[in-house]
């Protein structure tokens, strides 16, 4: 599977907590991505085995609200994650500059 910027945000995201059901605007306020960059995304990790989808199973018309399509990654969805998290870290890291991102920067 391809891992683009917005695909990397929204797994980084989905791993914070691998076992929680969540949906979609959730998920669009956690990752800043629009509806139209979300759901094919979230549409490919779902065909490719990463992530399960389930309907909410409420009743609407008593919570005024339409029931939500929640999201989960698959037990070798969460290790695809990591793994495809972690190549893309080594692929970005600039040499001699690691831990960078952790020193104070104070002058």
């Amino acid at each position: 599977m391809r891992i683009t910027v917005a695909t990397a945000r929204l797994l980084a995201v989905l791993l914070t907590e691998p076992e929680a059901d969540r949906y979609g605007l959730d998920l669009m306020g956690a990752t800043g991505l629009a509806s139209g960059s979300l759901y094919p995304i979230l549409h490919r990790l779902q065909d490719a085995g990463w992530l399960t989808a389930r309907w909410e199973d409420i009743d609407p018309s008593e919570l005024g609200r339409p029931a939500r399509r929640f999201y989960r990654l698959t037990p070798d969805g969460v290790s695809q994650a990591r793994s495809a998290l972690a190549r893309l870290r080594a692929q970005t890291a600039v040499p001699g500059i690691v831990g960078l991102a952790t020193r104070s920067l104070a002058w």
